[in-house]
């Protein structure tokens, strides 16, 4: 079923098209990403189709029987009253079902209504009929649904009595995420969700999609989030939608090879094209071939022109150098503790060491101090306890995630230049433009900038200090796909040594040499490989949790106290046993054979040429095929319960 249907819609700004002719359709079940660069107009789109923003042309067609829920970029959710409390008004219509099934049944109990049959026996039926839609509207379970999405959303470490106003701006978001996943509307649309999650909570949000029983549209720049989830791409690039079946790694792979094709497609006409008309030019004059001249000019006029591959927008261009080559070892941290006044502390006694080239990500859940630990060791930040020390020759670059480092008066320019005066100008203006600030843009103030725009401009201050120890605090966060690929490119080719935090599991993996985890337990966990290789140690180790957990050591009976009844007992059931596993085993060898000589009769001509016959005959193999994997089965609890 349809649950969203885009036809031909258009919208300009003045002069500029944003949008011409989208076509976009969105059936129950799909998970549809809508990807673009910044300033292609995902977000435009997105209002038009939730009815927040007007468009010239083209109509937005969804059944009215079908529910929209829709969560904006950064959208805080504002309330006073308590997070439990706002997550119980999603069900207030339910919550009023229930106080009238309450006021029904004391009515049944009333002794005055037994004397009036018709009475109980109306009252008896309206019960049924609001305690089945009561039922089947998830009256028995909207509390538990509740307690499963702020549990998911990492909000179960928190009170559910704590008043909204007191949580941060991404908690804020978070909660308002969460609310809107409680409505479960038809259609589910989200504009840049994994904002503010850690990656536990992208995990959950990931599974909790993938079995989301209505639709699915997602604006996000988190590519291993849209390859877990996403099962069609529309592109906006150039004012027009593409649609590409697969996740993205699957769009990413198509689109390129669409280009490619679609240039040799190009360049293959443009040559004939061109031999066309150099025949043209030299035959149309002559008597003895104007005839093939003009049919050969009546061709080209009439040849439905291949179009070149559109070229990409500008990217930016980052590379990041160094002034000189540090020591080997670049930086120690002995005995760390930290606490804010009046709270525990976020980790105590923590030792970290880095040598020269390391790529070190600093991943773990939000609130475990992975931020301040990152401060502490840029010299942000003291420590409660214990000392920081760099190595020879160590000089430090840091990228706030907030931006902080940026005096939002300021404009672009004069940002950049204020802290390399004896740079001249042109040289400035060279680097901005290399970070997509060119123009007037680089006369715009700090504070008007978007928050890709101010991202690029920190990186840009980064690039210039030429330090060969960067501490990154989530530098993908603001930037599109293309500003992220780019980024990454330039830090592989980095000379000198990484400490990052970042929940972008695909920036994780291309980047990091060893990752080190908060896991909010006061220790830093080490291991040394990647993300996914983070991935595979810990599902080891939850393994190897889970199989010592579940070994309980059998204590050894002293015979002398068992009796003899009870041996003979235990004697005649291992008895019994080993003549079922003999039996079992003999019926075994019995079902190969034949199913063995049945595989081979398949091979004769005057079986597979008798369709009917080879048929009955596989049929046959299925069937005792099914009966051994039965068999097997019984075998192997059989020698499980010999063993024990």
């Amino acid at each position: 079923m349809i649950v969203l249907q885009c036809d031909r819609v258009t919208k300009s700004f003045g002069a500029e098209t944003i949008l011409q002719d989208i076509k976009m359709e969105i059936k129950n079940g799909d998970r549809a990403a809508l990807v673009g660069r910044n300033g292609t107009g995902k977000t435009t789109l997105l209002n038009i189709i939730t009815g927040q923003a007007p468009y010239d042309s083209g109509s937005v067609m969804m059944p009215k029987s079908q529910t929209m829920g829709f969560l904006a970029q950064d959208t805080g959710l504002e309330s006073t009253r308590t997070i439990w409390e706002e997550m119980l008004t999603v069900f207030s219509s339910l919550r009023g079902v229930e106080m009238e099934l309450r006021e029904l049944e004391a009515k049944m109990a009333e002794s005055s209504i037994y004397g009036d049959p018709a009475s109980y026996e109306a009252v008896l039926k309206e019960y049924d009929e609001k305690q089945e839609f009561f039922r089947s509207s998830g009256g028995y379970h909207y509390e538990a649904d509740i307690q499963s999405i702020l549990s998911g959303l990492n909000f179960d470490q928190l009170s559910y009595d704590l008043p909204i106003s007191s949580l941060s701006g991404g908690q804020k978001t978070r909660l308002a995420l969460g609310k809107l996943l409680l409505t479960k509307p038809d259609l589910l649309i989200l504009d840049e969700p994994t904002n503010h999650l850690d990656i536990e909570t992208l995990t959950w949000l990931e599974n909790y999609l993938n079995s989301y029983e209505g639709a699915v549209l997602i604006v996000s720049h988190d590519r291993y989030f849209l390859d877990k989830v996403i099962t069609k791409v529309y592109e906006l690039a150039h004012t027009k939608a593409t649609l590409y079946h697969g996740n993205y790694s699957a769009f990413l792979e198509k689109r390129a090879k669409g280009a490619e094709l679609q240039q040799k497609a190009y360049d293959k006409q443009q040559a004939e094209i061109e031999q066309l008309e150099t025949f043209v030019a030299k035959n149309i004059a002559r008597a003895s071939t104007t005839k093939r001249a003009q049919s050969k000019r009546k061709k080209l006029e009439s040849m439905e022109r291949v179009d070149a591959p559109l070229a990409d927008a500008k990217s930016a261009t980052m590379s990041f150098e160094i002034q000189q080559t540090s020591g080997n070892d670049v930086l120690a941290a002995t005995g760390i503790t930290f606490a804010y006044p009046g709270s525990d502390p976020l980790f105590r006694a923590t030792d970290f060491a880095v040598t020269r080239g390391e790529n070190v990500a600093v991943i773990g859940p939000n609130g475990t101090g992975k931020t301040t630990f990152l401060k502490i060791l840029g010299k942000r930040l003291a420590p409660t306890e214990g000392d920081i020390h760099y190595g020879s020759k160590v000089t430090v670059g840091y990228y706030d995630q907030e931006q902080a480092q940026l005096n939002t008066n300021k404009t672009v320019l004069d940002e950049l230049w204020d802290e390399h005066p004896q740079v001249v100008e042109k040289d400035i203006r060279t680097v901005l433009g290399r970070f997509l600030f060119s123009g007037e843009d680089v006369y715009k103030l700090v504070h008007s900038l978007s928050g890709g725009e101010k991202a690029r401009l920190v990186l840009a201050k980064l690039m210039m200090q030429k330090a060969n120890l960067l501490l990154f605090d989530e530098p993908t966060n603001h930037l599109d796909l293309d500003s992220k690929e780019v980024l990454e490119t330039a830090l592989i080719d980095y000379p000198g040594t990484m400490i990052f935090i970042s929940h972008d599991r695909y920036f994780l993996n291309r980047m990091s040499t060893r990752t080190v985890e908060f896991s909010g337990d006061d220790q830093l966990h080490t291991y040394l490989g990647n993300y996914d290789y983070y991935l595979e140690k810990k599902a080891e180790a939850e393994e190897r949790a889970q199989l010592q957990d579940n070994y309980v050591e059998k204590p050894v009976e002293n015979k002398n106290k068992q009796s003899f009844a009870q041996e003979k007992e235990d004697k005649k059931i291992a008895r019994k046993r080993r003549r079922e596993i003999e039996a079992i085993e003999d019926r075994i060898s019995q079902l190969e054979e034949e199913t063995e000589t049945l595989q081979s009769s398949m091979l004769h001509p005057d079986v597979y040429e008798d369709h009917a016959r080879a048929n009955r005959i596989q049929e046959d193999i299925h069937e005792k095929e099914a009966e051994l994997e039965q068999l097997m089965e019984q075998w192997e609890a059989l020698q499980l319960d010999a063993s024990q």
